[in-house]
């Protein structure tokens, strides 16, 4: 895949996007990530005209437009759960979680995987359309926090939370549940951090060592149920706005508390492979890895021949090589 930005204004940014098959596109995204237009003239224009591979190349080249400009222009034009930067976030948030933190988010996640293989009880019910236990995905949607006290704005938040009426120094998000926030309360926090992500985008700041798991939702299910794909919703979120990412995991062996944290770790580095792989770029090395990520990406490797088998642990000739995904 190749990418070259020909120009902007103050709506929509244009790229030039050389896809795995050296068809060429012309796409125009807004700053939010929508497709404003997309020209190209290797496919037909009609997704129901198109093969299978062939929808799948045209997504490929939005996903990795989109991608790029994030990448460069630093416009939120990918969602957060489909962007490898917020998804490789989660996971090094995860990993700087204690055991007792870690328990405290993901101990029902745990408990479910467990009731599947021992007496524990079940976390949530199997839902009552699914064909039967083993064809549950448990998901949970996991929420980041920035704490602007240990990155390199720490003087300008602490003075930006006192205008909005906030002391850091008493009142850190990362130290209270939000569920006992008040709405004014929450609304000032909001605004706030609207405030110091501008503030942030002015001076290039770099936040990531700020990052921590701020909040999880409960779990929640999807099955395939006859040729319906079905998603439940979680009882619990925690916010008004999409999650950094989902974890999407079937009833596995969990192991001990530690393997499986080293469990959940490898499956957002198979998110991250996921993403850049369903963009039709290689993922970078150390997310060249086997497993299952995400449930569509699994499906696709599965459906179809321009993919490598990723999901396959059997396919080790893929890792540490470079293919291109054509």
């Amino acid at each position: 895949m190749k990418a070259t930005i020909y120009g902007e204004d103050e709506v929509v940014t244009g790229v030039e996007i050389t896809d795995n098959n050296n068809v060429e596109h012309d796409i125009q995204i807004k700053r939010e990530g929508e497709i404003h237009s997309h020209q190209q003239d290797g496919y037909p224009d009609k997704a129901a005209k198109r093969t299978r591979e062939g929808n799948e190349h045209v997504e490929q080249a939005r996903a990795f437009a989109r991608y790029y400009v994030y990448a460069t222009r630093g416009y939120e034009t990918v969602s957060p759960p489909d962007n490898p930067v917020r998804i490789n976030a989660v996971r090094l948030a995860i990993q700087e979680l204690s055991d007792a933190e870690f328990e405290s988010l993901f101990g029902d996640l745990y408990q479910q995987m467990r009731s599947y293989h021992d007496e524990t009880p079940r976390a949530i019910d199997i839902p009552a359309g699914a064909p039967g236990p083993n064809s549950v995905l448990y998901h949970q949607d996991v929420y980041l926090g920035v704490d602007p006290t240990e990155t390199e704005l720490e003087d300008a938040a602490v003075n930006l939370a006192v205008s909005h009426g906030i002391n850091l120094d008493e009142d850190a998000l990362n130290e209270q549940a939000v569920s006992s926030l008040s709405t004014e309360a929450l609304t000032d926090w909001e605004s706030f951090g609207s405030d110091l992500a501008d503030l942030a985008s002015e001076a290039e700041a770099d936040l990531t060592a700020g990052v921590y798991v701020d909040a999880v939702s409960s779990l929640y299910t999807s099955y395939v149920g006859g040729d319906e794909y079905v998603v439940t919703e979680p009882d619990e979120s925690p916010f008004e706005r999409e999650p950094d990412t989902h974890i999407e995991l079937p009833p596995v062996e969990p192991g001990p508390l530690d393997e499986f944290r080293e469990f959940l770790d490898h499956h957002l580095k198979c998110q991250v492979r996921d993403c850049f792989v369903r963009m039709g770029a290689e993922p970078p090395e150390p997310f060249r890895v086997l497993g299952t990520g995400r449930f569509e990406s699994t499906a696709a490797y599965k459906l179809m021949d321009i993919y490598p088998e990723y999901h396959d642990p059997e396919e080790r000739s893929l890792l540490g090589k470079v293919r291109d995904l054509v």
